[in-house]
């Protein structure tokens, strides 16, 4: 029990990732109506570009990091165009399987240009591990934690006081009435593609220096992060933070009380209860069927 707070704040740390990924999840649902399974390829994308700054290219850190941004803003820009906006006017069953597609295809391009090897990046900061009352913390969880937290505060800030977030809120909760009103809908689905591209490719920075990434990292995480968006009630963006951040401490806490191999099951055990018990997820809404 002595290792519970370094536990919770890895958990906290490995948390945030999956709630940046499943905020981009919920971004794209609001104004697509549209699942993007491809979402969970964003971080693995966003880390072999730095990667490929920084060890092909020869940048620094820094540079590096805006660089590889900057890629993966033009990377969502191009998956709105090729995946989403040709099939924009047909049901959500073929834009679904469209990302589906567009998943297998980003592994394959990135596994074609990189190869099978798994990868890892250097810390983004040069500090050493500390110890606050006895529990050693690692200053790589920290910044993931304190970045993450800076991200959504920002987003709120983006969302709620500027003119251009409020475009984009109104186009996620009715396109056809936006349009209506002269808000370009065509274009605030692209920012929001962008922007959830980014939101990934920082995750991916994030954890890159605490983990080894490969191709298939895309599919787990996309897996924990669409179970986070599932517990937190679908579609709603509180609801992505707390299931990321609950799914993260969960998963940590049960890989080191109960069992190592099983640390991915937990979160689909977690998933599994809550749609027995509380279906709708926490901050979902109820819905009632009249007989």
């Amino acid at each position: 029990m002595s290792a519970l707070p370094q536990l919770i704040v890895a958990g906290i740390g490995m948390g945030s990732i999956y709630a940046l990924v499943a905020l981009g999840l919920v971004l794209i649902y609001r104004t697509t109506n549209v699942v993007n399974f491809a979402q969970g390829d964003f971080p693995m994308v966003g880390a072999f570009l730095l990667v490929i700054c920084l060890f092909h290219a020869g940048m620094p850190y820094w540079a590096g990091i805006l660089v590889a941004l900057a890629g993966m803003a033009v990377f969502g820009g191009l998956f709105n165009l090729a995946v989403y906006y040709p099939l924009r006017n047909r049901s959500y069953l073929p834009v679904l399987i469209s990302t589906l597609g567009a998943s297998i295809f980003v592994q394959n391009t990135v596994l074609a240009a990189y190869g099978p090897q798994p990868a890892n990046l250097p810390p983004l900061l040069p500090l050493r591990g500390f110890q606050v009352g006895g529990v050693f913390l690692d200053p790589q969880y920290l910044v993931i934690i304190v970045v993450s937290a800076a991200l959504v505060l920002l987003q709120y800030l983006f969302f709620e006081k500027t003119y251009l977030g409020k475009k984009i809120q109104a186009t996620a909760q009715d396109k056809e009435t936006a349009s209506l009103i002269g808000i370009p809908v065509r274009w605030m689905i692209m920012l929001t593609f962008v922007y959830s591209a980014v939101l990934g490719g920082v995750a991916g920075i994030l954890v890159g220096p605490i983990m080894y990434f490969s191709i298939g990292m895309g599919t787990a995480i996309a897996l924990k992060a669409f179970a986070a968006t599932i517990i937190g009630g679908f579609g709603d963006i509180r609801g992505a933070i707390l299931g990321g951040l609950g799914l993260g401490i969960i998963e940590n806490l049960g890989a080191a009380y109960i069992s190592v191999p099983y640390k991915d099951a937990f979160a689909f055990l977690v998933l599994f209860a809550f749609l027995m018990v509380l279906p709708q997820g926490i901050f979902g809404e109820k819905i009632a069927e009249k007989a």
